[in-house]
């Protein structure tokens, strides 16, 4: 058979067989990812799938598998650069696995990521991805979620959900040594949350208290600016307002590069020169941040990693959730420090 791609109808099963010398049933099993399927073989059929450009029909196959192709993804506000960068991430990884997205805004709203995972409209998913803000531990208690779900973020649910979260202590830490290597003493906090314990904020600041513990820099409570909101505008206005206060500082760690972007817009104004006079890191990596001047110095928190991870974790969930491990994964990629202008590079 000479079958090509794009000439005469499109290619069937039956057209792979032939073309790969093996059965119908081996050409099945192979795009099902049958376990007990020879290497050489399936390498064989995979080549012949190439050759005619042949595409499964993945609506009937979902429905023959009781599935609909479609999972959720539940994050605070897509107006956030990152939550907005890890909803593309989550996108393109899931259309790699030939997964549709449907995303849901939740504002970090308690009682709406409640009734996300409570919605009748979870039974149009095969799961949940939830990056959850507003949610605690005894919330999540007493929740029993219709669908197989991965949370991306601090550990909340118990047995049969999994957790991919980020290293936010020891990434904190990095960044804030990285400021006090450059000879730097009065490090600014930018964006603490007062008396939360075990959220991204208090982790965060867990770590840049140590990295100033462990160089016996001053723990200078002045220095510790409460930010409720991590995005740009209060970034702008707590920068203004320690300015105004008159709190002595030579560097700032901005707990996210929304509040750190915001922060350099305000210094800049107020003739303080980065990083001359102030240097500035920020965390997760954004896109606007690399086109700032001076570009932004900030953690790579691995988020390629999270959603690979997630994505991967909810489909184990979704095709083999009778023999999974009743315990729940919790995982952290590693992390990566970029280096540029607001610090000197």
């Amino acid at each position: 058979m000479s079958a090509t791609r794009g000439a005469g109808p499109a290619p069937t099963l039956r057209d792979v067989a032939e073309v790969a010398g093996v059965s119908f049933k081996t050409v099945s099993n192979v795009l099902n990812d049958h376990p007990q399927v020879r290497a050489s073989t399936r390498e064989r059929v995979m080549a012949a799938v190439e050759q005619l450009g042949y595409r499964p029909n993945l609506a009937a196959r979902n429905l023959r598998r009781g599935r609909s192709g479609v999972i959720g993804l539940a994050v605070p506000e897509l107006g956030q650069a990152f939550f907005a960068q890890l909803a593309d991430v989550v996108i393109r990884t899931a259309k790699e696995q030939g997964l549709v997205v449907l995303v849901e805004q939740t504002g970090g709203d308690r009682e709406r990521e409640l009734e996300v995972l409570r919605s009748p409209r979870l039974s149009l998913t095969d799961g949940l991805l939830l990056a959850p803000l507003g949610l605690t531990a005894q919330d999540a208690g007493d929740l029993e979620p219709g669908v197989p779900l991965v949370v991306l973020g601090e550990p909340l649910f118990g047995a049969g959900v999994d957790h991919v979260t980020m290293r936010h202590e020891d990434a904190a830490r990095a960044a804030t040594q990285h400021l006090l290597s450059l000879g730097r003493r009065r490090v600014l906090l930018l964006g603490a949350h007062a008396g939360e314990v075990g959220s991204v904020a208090a982790l965060r600041h867990a770590g840049y208290a140590s990295a100033l513990a462990g160089a016996g820099a001053p723990l200078d409570p002045a220095l510790v600016v409460p930010v409720e909101t991590w995005d740009r505008p209060s970034g702008a206005r707590a920068m203004a307002q320690a300015l105004d206060a008159g709190v002595r500082m030579d560097a700032v760690f901005a707990m996210n590069d929304d509040l750190a972007l915001g922060a350099l817009r305000t210094l800049q104004e107020r003739g303080r020169s980065v990083p001359r006079d102030v240097a500035l890191v920020g965390f997760d990596d954004v896109a606007d941040g690399r086109f700032a001047y001076p570009s932004l110095t900030t953690v790579q928190p691995g988020i390629r990693e999270v959603a690979r991870l997630a994505v991967g974790f909810l489909q184990e969930r979704v095709e083999h959730a009778a023999s999974m491990p009743s315990v729940g994964r919790v995982v952290a990629p590693d992390f990566r420090l970029v280096v540029r202008e607001s610090t000197g590079a």
